[in-house]
């Protein structure tokens, strides 16, 4: 039986595979030759300083770091989760970095849309520190401990000499595994302000391509503005970018412009009126004559055949002897609009928004500069369809959540959200923390079951199948002990006690998600457990996998699981009185289930 290797994805070690099934002339002993690659590409490979690129301080180490496995796992909670049996969204609590490279296999090329709303690196905000390896005391002036293994925020000022290098670190790592989430079809919006906009523009050009930049989206953040020195900020941007723009349809919105439709004909249709004559437009000159028998003559915006037709199809309105093009409302609603690069502030505001939270969460100040709801809903309705799936990794106040479940209330969607976010401290003098929360992850959930409580309170006979549940799942350090991964270290002295090689705090529902994650499976499946003759069996997605995790199973609980046919059996190494055993079980499956990918921890 294999081992599970209970790690997060060696990317680089998967597109070296790749390299090598399309160029195999050069590899050599298992490496890139970058020689033979030189030869083979010679007229492609531009070589000098003399090329355009957009480097910084700490570019290569941010790279290394995205693509580093770790030793860590998902841990679930059910009793902070809504609806776990049933819900298919999730909300994560963890470093977000290290959250996207446990999500590369159960999640390649699966997500529709990524919204994210990082930090601004406007001198006050807080950014992520991905270099764990410091000692605190290296840290002493910054703040913001998270957990017990050091990792930290810290307070970039415009004073650090690596000001913009780090934040351009911080983003670009996460870009570069979020890219690898999104589906054929996926696109990501980025917000962000004046700070950091052009860096991060030259960053997504890289990753992303810059023949998959969409739209820069002009956001009008406030609906009134100070009086303060020489220009009031009221605006933000939000970067749109596509995994494959040639793959990417967007849907259209509503019509914003509905007080043209005016005009009514004799059947009650509402219609405004098109300029079918143009004296400086119009590209054909010749003469109709009009159901009153005058002849109107003049240059047309179309072929005199298309006219005759739409008069004859009664598309034409005659205002005395000036004729005008129908535009149908009922037909253009049903066409719908296309979006524009210029968000006002009917799609909210920072202070409304700030307001609408306050009112949710109870008359406390939880939050601010939160994005509006209407604003993230415009971008869901834009990329996706009913079924997709929307990722959050910046989540705070999960906004996005609220608008996932918002509009699939109001268009019988089943769209589905994951959200992550680090459990940041809150301020000890803040509302929040006076009123329980500790962290934002706290209040984040809480607004996801806030929200969905409304949703179905206002909308009672609508929304009895609407999914306002989450499974949240909690950042830990892996299951496994470090003998797991390194039994070269094992000693006859330490025997005693490595009697197994999984931490004594793990239950089974943490080893049965360290499995989902290992093999690629997504996290909100139908997940059911039985017991059998004293023995639990847990049965994820109706049989892509069956796993049982207790000690000395016993042949013929092995012969059931067997029996049942799954994609993927899974135990313990110590399920198994010994290698005898382990045999038997094999040839059990071989038997029942040939097709079973039997594996062990």
């Amino acid at each position: 039986m294999d081992k599970l290797k209970m790690k997060s994805a060696d990317i680089l070690s998967e597109d070296l595979k790749k390299f090598a099934e399309i160029f195999p002339a050069c590899m050599s002993e298992g490496k890139i030759n970058f020689e033979a690659f030189k030869q083979f590409f010679s007229d492609q490979i531009i070589e000098g300083d003399e090329s355009y690129n957009f480097t910084w301080v700490g570019k290569k180490e941010s790279m290394i770091n995205a693509h580093t496995p770790i030793n860590k796992t998902l841990r679930p909670c059910v009793k902070e989760s809504v609806n776990w049996d049933s819900t298919e969204n999730l909300y994560i609590e963890g470093d977000n970095l290290e959250v996207l490279k446990l999500l590369q296999e159960s999640y390649l090329n699966s997500i529709k849309m990524i919204y994210i709303d990082p930090p601004y690196n406007t001198g006050n905000d807080f950014i992520y520190r991905d270099n764990f390896a410091k000692t605190s005391e290296e840290y002493d002036e910054e703040i913001g401990v998270f957990n017990e293994e050091n990792e930290k925020l810290f307070k970039n000022t415009d004073s650090n000499g690596r000001f913009h290098s780090d934040w351009c670190s911080m983003i670009y790592s996460r870009l570069l595994l979020a890219r690898n989430l999104l589906a054929d079809d996926g696109v990501i919006f980025i917000s962000i302000d004046d700070n950091e906009q052009a860096n991060l523009k030259s960053i997504c050009d890289e990753v992303f391509g810059e023949s998959n930049w969409k739209a820069t989206f002009c956001w009008r953040k406030t609906h009134t503005q100070t009086n303060i020195g020489d220009f009031a900020r009221v605006k933000e941007y939000i970067l749109c970018y596509c995994k494959n723009l040639k793959n990417v349809k967007f849907n259209k919105i509503a019509l914003t412009n509905l007080e043209e439709y005016r005009y009514t004909d004799e059947n009650g249709e509402k219609f405004r009126r098109i300029n079918l004559i143009d004296s400086t437009r119009g590209r054909y000159e010749y003469s109709i004559t009009n159901p009153n028998g005058k002849i109107v003559k003049g240059k047309w915006m179309k072929p005199k055949k298309d006219i005759e037709e739409m008069i004859l199809k009664n598309e034409v309105y005659w205002a005395g002897e000036t004729p005008y093009g129908k535009n149908f409302l009922k037909q253009m609603q049903q066409k719908g609009q296309i979006a524009n690069d210029f968000l006002g502030i009917e799609y909210g505001t920072n202070q409304r928004s700030t307001m609408h939270l306050d009112k949710l969460m109870g008359e406390i100040r939880a939050f601010d500069f939160s994005k509006p709801v209407e604003l993230l809903k415009h971008f869901t309705i834009l990329s996706t369809d009913k079924n997709s799936i929307v990722l959050d990794f910046f989540s705070g106040s999960a906004t996005t959540a609220h608008a996932v479940m918002q509009l699939n209330s109001e268009d019988g969607g089943n769209r589905k959200f994951i959200m992550v976010q680090l459990p940041e401290l809150t301020d000890p003098k803040s509302e929040a923390f006076k009123a329980g929360y500790k962290n934002i992850c706290e209040i984040g959930k809480e607004r996801i079951r806030r929200a969905g409580n409304k949703i179905k309170f206002e909308n009672p006979l609508t929304t009895n199948d609407l999914d306002t549940g989450f499974r949240v799942f909690k950042l830990d350090s892996t299951n496994m002990k470090d003998v797991y991964f390194y039994p070269e270290e094992l000693n006859q002295n330490m025997l005693d006690d490595l009697l197994t090689n999984i931490k004594e705090d793990r239950t089974d529902l943490d080893l049965l998600f360290g499995c989902i994650l290992d093999l690629g499976l997504k996290l909100s499946m139908p997940h059911t457990s039985e017991e059998i003759d004293g023995f639990t069996i847990h049965n994820y997605n109706n049989g892509d996998l069956i796993a049982c995790f207790d000690e000395n199973i016993s042949k013929s609980v092995i012969e059931i699981i067997a029996k049942k046919n799954p994609r993927r059996a899974i135990f313990r190494d110590s399920s198994f009185e010994n290698d005898s055993d382990k045999i038997n079980a094999e040839e059990i499956f071989k038997l029942y289930s040939p097709s079973t990918r039997v594996k062990v921890i």
